[in-house]
């Protein structure tokens, strides 16, 4: 599986993230929290893991990740075998990473 950089994949109840994207975003943090904002998946950093969020779990020896969140993508809409890449940007004014109309394309 090949995830290109700025981009994140969704698919089967995971939302998966390239090595340069957790790198570039997420360095040296182990949670993130989801949310939905409209139709857009909005991808939180949690600076301190006693605050919750879903796990971001090492998927391979380069360092892609793997946020396994069935139960967040389900109770919005997007069934385990969904399967969908979108591009992905740093918005300031949320302090996250958003991947725009993620949930309008179901």
């Amino acid at each position: 599986m090949k995830i290109p950089p700025d981009c994140v994949q969704i698919r089967r109840g995971g939302l998966y993230l390239s090595v340069a994207t957790y790198d570039r975003y997420f360095a040296g943090l182990d949670t993130v929290v989801l949310l939905r904002r409209e139709n857009d998946l909005v991808i939180l950093p949690v600076h301190h893991a006693a605050s919750g969020g879903y796990l971001l779990k090492r998927l391979s020896a380069a360092g892609d990740r793997v946020v396994f969140a069935p139960d967040f993508f389900r109770e919005h809409g997007l069934e385990d075998d969904f399967d969908g890449e979108f591009c992905v940007g740093w918005d300031s004014a949320q302090a996250a990473l958003v991947a725009k109309t993620a949930f309008k394309a179901k």
